[in-house]
């Protein structure tokens, strides 16, 4: 009698971990001090140094969805990478706004609610994670954008109606960060009140 062969099962090989989509959030995280450098230079307000620290930001947020994207389509998702990458954006965001805040440009009330929000929802997740894992909806990327956009015009030295319109962008993203950190409250409340999962 001769044996019916044995299924070999191949193991997919693991994913490198300096892969492209790590690269840019590495890339992003030393982006920030030279941001910053920029943002200060010359007393925070000269406006070559302005222009070029809005640059800088740009490049840095646009990373962020093209890691993303590049992670999720080719199969680079790696434990660095979910640590990493939100650690980034919060860096990158959250310095910029105590940052203009510091040389005078953005009320302090507005950065205390944006970093309160990001800290508080990290905690969440945290405190959550044996629970589930609360997912980034539609509401939190709207948040991210209109923060990121609203953060590169205020950086720019601009005046008049384009001023007033950073600013209209930066309420709104005040407006988003609330209701979505709410959202999350709410989830972390569900996944709370349910069972612990088994590892």
């Amino acid at each position: 009698m001769v044996s019916a062969p044995v299924a070999r099962t191949v193991e997919p090989s693991a994913v490198p971990l300096m892969n492209i989509a790590n690269i840019l959030t590495i890339l992003r995280i030393l982006a920030v001090p030279l941001f910053l450098l920029a943002l200060f230079a010359a007393g925070g307000h000269d406006t070559a140094w302005r222009i070029g620290a809005a640059a800088l930001f740009g490049l840095a947020a646009i990373t962020d969805r093209i890691d993303g994207q590049l992670a999720r389509k080719y199969g680079l998702v790696t434990d660095f990478g979910k640590l990493a990458d939100p650690i980034a954006d919060k860096a990158l965001i959250g310095s910029a706004l105590i940052g203009l805040s510091l040389l005078g440009d953005l009320a302090w009330w507005i950065t205390l609610v944006i970093c309160a929000r990001e800290i508080g929802v990290t905690l969440l997740r945290l405190a959550v994670v044996r629970r589930g894992v609360i997912p980034a909806g539609r509401g939190g990327k709207l948040k991210t954008l209109v923060q990121s956009l609203a953060i590169a015009v205020v950086l720019l030295p601009l005046s008049g109606g384009f001023e007033t319109a950073g600013l209209i962008l930066m309420y709104a993203a005040v407006v988003l960060t609330v209701v979505t950190g709410l959202d999350y409250v709410v989830q972390a409340a569900r996944l709370w009140s349910g069972p612990v999962k088994r590892s």
